[in-house]
């Protein structure tokens, strides 16, 4: 009796002493931006109603979480991302005029915080405690670096065999000095996972990058003189032409008349380009992949891994 006592106290004890600590895993899906590109025939709104979901790219990476508790955890990831847009897109008669276009590659890393708000141990209420599910919100901060590229077009014709070119070295609103490539950005989202036989987890994540650079997109303030001398990128900033122009001017004939003049250098004017007072962000939405490390610990193993195939025994629920 003593010994049946026993063997029930240490069968409900074996979660406490699981050491489901870690997980690790991939993760990929699309990406898209707010910056000073995208919107329809207003200007600039906030979260997706400026994104051109026709931009949307990829994104994939890796991650690895550390359970501290319960409801707590932190991550860390390393994510490969690119975004892009087109002032071909939208219909909104500035922006369409200026004719800008840009892709970019971030390469990411960060840790964040993650807080379970919602959690079911026995998803389906079957008894098998498999799957089970957990919804979470985290916060946190990362760094990246990033590469800004853009196209020529001639008259509205893809030139130089549709070359992509590298901005930054352009200087393309007049630096004395080009931006960083490197930048930080404060990840914050919502996302959830099931757990699958104690062993795999699959979930999606929503991720918000609010970052502190407004030349993810190489735009950001005023028609300048390039600052190289390479030629091209004088090329690059003046791709408004006189046929678009005119039908744009057709097209919105209770607009106020653009001129080509708007969207080039002009001595003594801050002929504007972008928009300065706000800076890019951008978005990813991914599906995860992970496996379940499922280490024991120390005083499990040594007093009570008899039990682990003891037939006639069943298993309780891993507290996830």
């Amino acid at each position: 009796m003593n010994r049946l006592l026993l063997i029930g106290f240490l069968i409900t004890s074996l979660p406490s002493f699981s050491q489901y600590q870690w997980d690790y895993g991939t993760k990929f899906g699309a990406a898209n931006y707010l910056g000073d590109i995208g919107g329809r025939e207003l200007t600039r709104r906030d979260f997706v109603l400026d994104m051109h979901m026709e931009s949307t790219r990829w994104a994939m990476g890796t991650y690895a979480r550390y359970k501290l508790s319960k409801r707590l955890a932190i991550a860390m990831n390393v994510d490969y991302i690119r975004i892009t847009d087109t002032d071909r897109l939208t219909t909104n008669p500035p922006r369409r005029a200026r004719n800008m276009n840009f892709r970019n590659d971030i390469v990411e890393t960060g840790v964040r915080a993650e807080v379970t708000v919602w959690y079911d141990n026995d998803v389906g209420n079957r008894g098998y405690y498999n799957p089970d599910f957990k919804l979470y919100l985290f916060g946190g901060v990362s760094g990246f670096y990033h590469n800004p590229q853009g196209q020529i077009f001639t008259d509205g014709n893809l030139a130089y065999g549709g070359q992509w070119f590298d901005l930054r070295p352009w200087r393309t609103e007049g630096q004395d000095s080009p931006y960083s490539s490197f930048g930080m950005a404060i990840p914050a989202g919502v996302g959830f996972y099931f757990t699958f036989n104690r062993q795999w987890r699959v979930g999606w994540e929503l991720s918000w990058r609010t970052t502190f650079t407004d030349y993810l997109d190489d735009i950001s303030t005023t028609y300048q003189i390039p600052g190289s001398d390479d030629p091209l990128a004088q090329e690059f900033v003046n791709q408004s032409y006189q046929d678009l122009i005119d039908q744009i001017n057709t097209d919105n004939p209770d607009s106020a008349p653009l001129s080509v003049n708007s969207f080039r250098f002009v001595p003594g004017q801050n002929t504007k380009r972008g928009d300065p007072t706000n800076n890019d962000s951008f978005l990813t939405t991914q599906l995860t992949i992970g496996r379940v490390i499922r280490g024991r610990s120390n005083f499990y193993r040594s007093k009570y891994s008899w039990l682990k195939n003891r037939a006639g025994i069943r298993r309780s629920r891993a507290k996830f």
